[in-house]
């Protein structure tokens, strides 16, 4: 791990930043709430467009507060909002983009949450629980901490651009056109994702490595109309059957995710992920064993892995005895980095129409891909991130991870700007079950996080990058 240059190093003592964070935090859990309430799934077929379209006003409205300039609400290709503020800083200072998403993961099953999932809600454990509470509206809250703390103290010593996405959840690439079609606006000499997170709570981490993604629609057809299965089951080409057969062949009999053409050996050079710790965190019943071989971290952080993410089909209560006459699947693809996703979902799409059985009918469509994403960690933004996060988490050292899951954007900014440095941080860590019911986000792992971004950026400014 590099060494924090002497020129970059405010004392690692408790800081008048962490004062001014702590002091901040009921109005953060104010704000929070307010931002969770928004239904901002960017889905239209699950939740109203205007629930996307007041969490961004929300947004807008909380940068002007903080004296923003050029506030916009960006219309982005895909039919969401994007919102974009600048906070000039003395000049000279290097440009800092800061980036976050208010957009969210549907609830899934409402009933299973133990408290609303879109009212924020502190337990006895002292989490505070609500969808997008760490993933991602607390990574904004974060972010307006962090600046709030510096000019607390002295001012924001860069100059700060921040852009919040409105459909990073959705994999649609709204924002990844809009920068493409207007490079100039998000320019920075370094970008901070906040979209990321611990290997656990209180490890600081940052993100090295993001699986990228893609992402199929498949469906089965096979009779004009479905059959009694008494007077028909049989020889009758059953459509449920059939996918179910093309979903399987995209697993070994280990659970290996394969994919015609696709490779799936790859490494992981960084700090390893015990069994027994994957096990905890994922809450594998007790016997059931992991899916696949290799490590660990190789299978969650460097191999492809594939999901069926939901399925067509009669559900169980009011099944009738019928042969299916269709059916379809959303599959999810994820990739290593060195795998492009382009062509990750061309192979997809190949091996679905390939594998399905009885020259069934099928038809694939491809519905959302992501770039997979490398960090170069050797650089002088991860020495100012290291001494930041040291001092946050009371002289705890840094680690490197990768994480399985995918941010678009990061390579889209990576190819625009590729003298930018970019580091990956944020408020996941496993007890957050981001995407699952009952997400959450420890307060104490706001406050840190909200530390290490401002004690970043005086050390960065500190470096004269």
């Amino acid at each position: 791990m590099p060494q924090t240059p002497s020129a970059t190093t405010p004392s690692d003592s408790p800081s008048d930043i962490a004062v001014s964070v702590s002091a901040l935090m009921p109005r953060a859990r104010e704000e929070l709430a307010e931002l969770v309430a928004f239904r901002s799934v960017a889905d239209p077929e699950q939740f109203p467009r205007s629930e996307c379209e007041a969490a961004a006003g929300w947004v807008a409205d909380a940068l002007r507060a903080e004296d923003f300039r050029d506030v916009a609400i960006l219309d982005t290709p895909d039919g969401t909002q994007s919102v974009y503020g600048l906070l000039p800083g003395p000049e000279g200072a290097p440009t800092v983009l800061l980036y976050a998403h208010y957009d969210v993961q549907p609830p899934l099953d409402e009933e299973a949450w133990i408290t609303p999932p879109f009212e924020l809600t502190e337990r006895e454990d002292g989490r505070w629980y609500g969808r997008g509470a760490a993933d991602c509206k607390g990574g904004f809250v974060m972010l307006l901490l962090a600046l709030r703390a510096l000019r607390a103290n002295g001012g924001v010593p860069v100059t700060v651009k921040v852009i919040v996405e409105g459909s990073e959840e959705q994999g649609t690439g709204g924002l990844e056109r809009y920068a493409e079609a207007h490079p100039e606006l998000l320019t920075a000499d370094t970008i901070v994702i906040g979209d990321a997170g611990n290997f656990r709570n209180g490890v600081p981490t940052v993100t090295a490595m993001l699986r990228g993604m893609a992402l199929v629609r498949v469906q089965v057809d096979t009779l004009e109309g479905n059959l009694h299965s008494g007077m028909f089951g049989g020889p009758a080409p059953d459509a449920l059957a059939a996918l179910v057969r093309t979903l399987d062949s995209m697993r070994d009999a280990d659970g290996n995710t394969v994919i015609d053409g696709l490779a799936a050996d790859g490494e992981w050079p960084g700090m390893e992920y015990p069994e027994e710790v994957f096990r905890q965190d994922a809450r594998v019943l007790d016997g059931v064993e992991l899916a696949g071989t290799g490590t660990v971290a190789e299978r969650v952080w460097s191999r492809p892995a594939v999901s069926i993410l939901g399925i067509d089909c009669p559900p169980v209560v009011g099944a009738t005895p019928s042969v299916q006459a269709s059916a379809r699947a959303l599959v999810s693809l994820r990739i290593a980095p060195g795998t492009d996703a382009v062509k990750a979902v061309e192979l997809l799409t190949a091996h679905l129409e390939s594998h399905v059985p009885w020259n069934a009918r099928v038809t694939t469509e491809a519905v959302g891909q992501g770039q997979p994403f490398s960090a170069d960690t050797g650089s002088p933004s991860y020495a100012a991130m290291e001494a930041a996060l040291r001092t946050a988490y009371d002289g705890e050292e840094m680690r490197v991870a990768g994480q399985g899951g995918s941010i678009p954007l990061c390579n889209t900014l990576a190819s625009l700007y590729p003298e930018a440095e970019i580091l990956l941080i944020g408020l996941s860590e496993p007890e957050a079950r981001i995407h699952a019911v009952n997400e959450s986000v420890d307060p104490r792992e706001l406050e840190r996080m909200s530390v290490a971004v401002a004690e970043f950026l005086r050390r960065y400014a500190a470096t004269g990058a």
